[in-house]
């Protein structure tokens, strides 16, 4: 049963920006009770935290790989998140995934629920 949905990857030349969404699947999930991360998982590569929100999205953390060039934002009222990812570099080549959670349990990368990705393909 999917909860949540990705969209908004795509490929990319190195540089470039993207910007990812994601929304709940179902109206019982309500992103507003929840802190909420983007994962990313590149092949032959580690799981790696990107970032994660707060629920009233005071409060963000990024991967240091990301800072300075990854934004996350949330909508509670729309239901959505987003990452805007700018100045992208071929090491940023990953299926990226949405996930909902708590603080600790997302900053060691596990969730409550989480998508099924969307690929974002950065080329040199």
């Amino acid at each position: 049963q999917v909860h949540m949905v990705e969209s908004g990857g795509d490929l990319v030349q190195a540089g470039g920006s993207l910007r990812l969404s994601c929304t709940a699947s179902a109206s019982e999930l309500s992103f507003a009770l929840y802190t909420l991360a983007w994962f990313r998982q590149a092949p032959g590569k580690e799981h790696e935290v990107v970032s994660i929100i707060t629920r009233s999205g005071e409060n963000t953390h990024y991967a240091d790989s990301v800072k300075g060039r990854f934004t996350i934002s949330r909508d509670n009222a729309e239901n959505m998140l987003y990452l805007q990812m700018n100045s992208l570099k071929p090491e940023d080549t990953a299926m990226y995934y949405c996930a909902a959670g708590d603080f600790l349990f997302l900053l060691q990368g596990s969730s409550l629920y989480r998508g099924q990705g969307t690929q974002v393909t950065v080329s040199s």
